[in-house]
């Protein structure tokens, strides 16, 4: 009994392994940073996230200005002896109150920002991931890697995706 469990156990390893065997393993790659930064779709987002940002910055800096202001007017006081100890005392707090508010803001940017930018780009990443597949798919590649990632230590130039996915991109 213990024979023919194991004679069939080898009979099927055998039979998987010769038909993996018959399967070829294509794969391809595609630097996909490079990709991307020619589709124009991204190149309009990356302006207008830019825009975004810099109208973000004259914000921020403007923010920076009045609170170095006050700060100088507050120390101008303080050396001529128009504040009390007590007021003095308090606007430094409004002060530092004032400088975790620009802190603050800032992260804010930065997450709009990160968000806006994910919104933004995710239905054209959906997009190429599709025509990547698809790609593959027509191509008959197994995996599809990023060359871009640092991953890919040699690959021939042949197996490289990326002048066909533009393609099918239309760029």
């Amino acid at each position: 009994m213990k024979f023919r469990i194991l004679a069939f156990l080898m009979l099927s390893g055998m039979i998987i392994s010769r038909t993996i065997a018959q399967t070829p393993t294509k794969i391809g790659y595609l630097n996909s940073q490079a990709l991307l930064a020619e589709i124009p779709e991204v190149k309009q987002a990356d302006a207008n996230l830019q825009a975004m940002q810099a109208q973000y910055e004259k914000k921020g800096q403007q923010m920076v200005a009045d609170l170095e202001a006050k700060y100088k007017e507050l120390q101008r006081k303080e050396q001529s002896g128009e504040i009390s100890p007590k007021a003095l005392d308090e606007e430094g707090k409004k002060l530092k109150d004032q400088e975790a508010e620009i802190g603050k803001f800032e992260q804010d940017v930065q997450k709009q920002l990160m968000s806006k930018r994910q919104e933004t780009l995710q239905p054209i990443l959906d997009k190429v991931n599709k025509i990547i597949k698809e790609v593959a798919t027509e191509n008959q590649f197994t995996y599809i890697l990023d060359s871009s990632s640092g991953i890919l230590l040699f690959a021939q130039d042949s197996l490289d995706i990326t002048a066909l996915v533009k393609s099918k991109l239309g760029i």
